[in-house]
Formats: C-alpha cells, structure tokens, sequence
C-alpha cells in the first residue's frame, strides 16, 4: 500500500524523515478507510464539487499543489533565507495532506460525487487537521490543513501554511474561472 501512495504521491520521496513521512501516508490510509473508499479512488474522486463537472481528482490536483509549493518555497528559500526558513519536510507534508479531508467531506452517490453527512458539518479542512492529529502529525502540519483555506484567512499563518494556501488557490481559480 505505501507503494501505491508513493506512485500517486511521488512527492512523498521528498519527506526526508522517515516518521513524517510514515505519518502522512497513515493519514491517508485512514482518510480512505474512514470515508469508505479505496486507494484507487485517489485518481477518480474530484477535487471540487464546486464546478458542475469536475475532471480534476483529488489526487492530481494535490500533485499539482505540492509541486508549486515545493518551487515557491525554494524561490523563498533562497530569497529570504536570512529572515526565515521554510521547512520543506514540513512543507511537503502540509502540501499532500491539505485536502486529506475531502474523503470525508465527500461520498459517491451512484455515479455522482456529493457531500457527506460529515462534510455537511465539517468542512474538509477540520476533518483534515483532525485525520492529521490522530496520525500523530506535528503542529506544524496539523495547522497548514487548519489555515489553508478560507478558515484560516482571519489566523495566524506560518510561511508554509501561507505558501499551501496560495498555491492551492492559483490551482483553482483558473479552473473555477474556464
């Protein structure tokens, strides 16, 4: 299984520590057990319902999110080194968790994805940060799911968690926008 994680995630071969990166591939685990999916669902649950039909899964667009994150932040990195460090274990974590929530925000219905009892009442980044909680993911991570969207737009932001959740909304904007 955790072959399977690193052929959808090959950004996981980015986690240089070895718990990290355990952690989140168990909090995807979990996120596909609890929400009563399998892991090849990965590549066909959308990553929005916002858009009427979307053709985007969850997976490729966590790819996508994780690859500008990891190239903005060594742009940072390199820029503004001496005022601050990006963690990019950290950074690289937070990226392919961001939307590990979604599982249980959302469930098929037939041949349609809707959402859920749960994503009724918690919005993915709440389910997220608690999937990532009881994985035993650091703060640090645990709170890039937190703030990533709107949520956290009124909090506090670390340079990761501000570089996730820029990054994941250049992903979507000029989708929403076609």
């Amino acid at each position: 299984m955790a072959d399977y994680l690193v052929d959808v995630f090959p950004q996981l071969r980015e986690i240089k520590d070895a718990r990290l990166r355990e952690g989140v591939e168990n909090c995807w685990r979990e996120a596909v057990r609890r929400g009563g999916w399998q892991l090849d669902d990965l590549e066909k649950v959308p990553f929005t319902l916002t858009f009427k039909e979307c053709e985007i899964s969850l997976a490729a667009h966590t790819r996508a999110v994780t690859d500008c994150c990891l190239a903005i932040g060594r742009v940072l990195d390199a820029a503004y080194r001496s005022f601050y460090r990006i963690d990019f274990d950290v950074l690289t974590a937070g990226a392919l968790l961001h939307d590990v929530g979604k599982l249980l925000e959302y469930k098929r219905d037939g041949d349609r994805y809707v959402v859920s009892a749960t994503g009724r009442i918690l919005r993915h980044p709440i389910s997220g940060c608690a999937l990532a909680a009881e994985a035993g993911l650091p703060e640090s991570v645990q709170h890039i799911i937190a703030v990533h969207s709107h949520e956290g737009d009124k909090g506090h932001r670390t340079p990761e968690a501000y570089i996730i959740h820029h990054s994941d909304f250049v992903n979507f904007h000029p989708l929403a926008d076609r």
